[in-house]
């Protein structure tokens, strides 16, 4: 057994999480609203990673990258197959384990069955209301302990729509304090002979946007930004089928007063959050901890919140696939730079070997990522996401982005050193031809399987997907309904994902 002593000469690792925070929602960001400042000293203590991409923008294929160290390809999913097990290889948790760590979960998971820990010793779930899929979480367990049984959804809003409200049970009640509290429990009842690995997965500010009337309040008075709408987006009814899709998913037009209204909802529940891992913070400094604990926080993919008339994920815009990627090393570590910017191409899949590398474990055979500490640097990233019509690939290459939708062959090139609100595609511009063709052929080496049907003579062709049948969303994106008693079990793969 390995000695009090023993652990403390290995790193406590911090691995906090939140879900569909865009990279650019930050105050180091130069958001000129939003309130991070805790998340903000994060960056002063450590390193951010400027340009961090999710590969698939997606929460489940996004997490199956992360805890495998692997492409979408390699692991199987970009698109979001909620009955698809965890691949069984060495994952994330079980790597530290097999070192002698004590690893734990606290929040989100995302997984099926919602049991399975995937490599962690234990994990304290809070699943966004999926008991349909046999488990009711253990959030929901401590809501009806405290006399709130099945009354989570009670809010009315849902989870995959902007409609929004104050939160509407008692402040200690919500998840943000749900999750903080359990992971500052689990921080005081460690194992003190072995080090720890925490991974702390926040569900915020993934709708529903239900914040606390304290945190709309501090934005009462703020002169919150509105989203800016590229060229290329002007005419909906000239765009891809795959924006097409999204459009009908959340066809209401947010007039400035309401999109004002929701993006507060959206910044209270950010900023919640950020106060939040104040606590977590604290209780490492009074447990003697802080100091020796490594600290990564990273997001599975970020939200349009009406950039460019879009909404929600699975895109390649900046405000859907960039996410939040900050490194903090220990208080003796000479590898992290305090107060730096890294502006190398990083993917999801370089979290586990980069956690790994700091650990001084060894990375698994199986894992494609790079340690964000190596010295060896990607020159692009791939991004997949999504079949047939809302099937749509992205090359991101030195100052270029490209972005493909097969549907309707919709092609869009970005200059991001110019112009990183992505206001104008360069796609059909003579001057960027070279580039154009330089990532088509990128783009294309990366393609496998049935996405090399829509490839002719050697050149992006796309296919024609037919007339788009627009259908009102019977479903209102998701909406939960009254949790006790639990809803029956349904099938696993009848998700709220909006339809092709």
């Amino acid at each position: 057994m390995a000695s009090a002593a023993g652990a403390a000469q290995r790193p406590n690792v911090l691995f906090l999480m939140v879900d569909q925070w865009a990279a650019a929602m930050f105050g180091h960001a130069g958001h000129p609203v939003i309130q991070t400042p805790t998340i903000d000293q994060l960056t002063r203590l450590g390193t951010r990673y400027s340009q961090a991409y999710s590969e698939s923008p997606i929460c489940i294929p996004a997490r199956r990258t992360i805890m495998t160290g692997q492409s979408p390809r390699t692991h199987g999913d970009r698109s979001f197959l909620p009955a698809e097990p965890m691949p069984r290889q060495p994952l994330l948790a079980q790597c530290f384990r097999d070192a002698g760590y004590q690893a734990t979960a606290i929040g989100k998971l995302h997984v099926f069955p919602q049991r399975d820990r995937i490599g962690f010793d234990d994990a304290l779930l809070a699943e966004e209301g999926r008991p349909q899929l046999g488990a009711v979480d253990d959030y929901d367990l401590y809501l009806a302990d405290q006399g709130h049984a099945g009354l989570q959804f009670m809010h009315g809003m849902s989870n995959n729509d902007y409609q929004h409200r104050p939160w509407h049970l008692p402040e200690q009640m919500h998840v943000t304090n749900w999750i903080t509290r359990t992971a500052a429990l689990s921080i005081k009842r460690r194992d003190p002979t072995r080090p720890a690995f925490w991974h702390v997965s926040y569900s915020h500010p993934h709708p529903p946007l239900v914040p606390l009337t304290a945190y709309l309040d501090m934005y009462r008075d703020a002169d919150i930004d509105l989203p800016e709408i590229g060229d290329w987006a002007q005419d909906g009814n000239a765009l891809p089928s795959a924006l097409k899709v999204v459009l009908n998913y959340w066809p209401a037009e947010q007039r400035p007063a309401q999109h004002r209204a929701l993006r507060r909802a959206y910044y209270a529940l950010c900023t919640h959050i950020d106060h939040q891992i104040r606590i977590l913070m604290g209780t490492l400094r009074e447990e003697n901890l802080l100091d020796n604990t490594v600290i990564m926080l990273t997001g599975d993919h970020g939200d349009m919140l009406g950039q460019h008339g879009l909404w929600a994920k699975s895109l390649f815009y900046e405000a859907a696939a960039r996410v939040p990627m900050i490194l903090v090393g220990t208080a003796a570590c000479q590898r992290i730079k305090a107060g730096a910017v890294d502006d190398r191409l990083v993917g999801l899949q370089d979290v586990m070997p980069t956690l790994l590398d700091l650990a001084n474990l060894p990375i698994p055979a199986s894992v494609e990522g790079l340690s964000m500490l190596a010295d060896t640097r990607r020159e692009s990233l791939y991004g997949e996401c999504g079949e047939g019509r809302n099937a749509t690939r992205m090359l991101r290459q030195g100052r270029y982005k490209l972005i493909w939708y097969p549907a309707n062959h919709g092609l869009q090139l970005f200059d991001m050193n110019t112009d990183p609100g992505e206001m104008h595609n360069l796609a059909d511009d003579p001057a960027h031809r070279s580039v154009r063709d330089q990532l088509e052929a990128g783009l294309i080496a990366q393609l496998y399987g049935s996405d090399l049907d829509w490839v002719r003579d050697g050149h992006l062709a796309g296919y024609e997907p037919g007339p788009f049948s627009a259908k009102p969303n019977r479903a209102l994106a998701g909406q939960r309904g009254l949790h006790y008693p639990p809803p029956p079990v349904d099938d696993p793969n009848r998700s709220a994902n909006r339809p092709a």
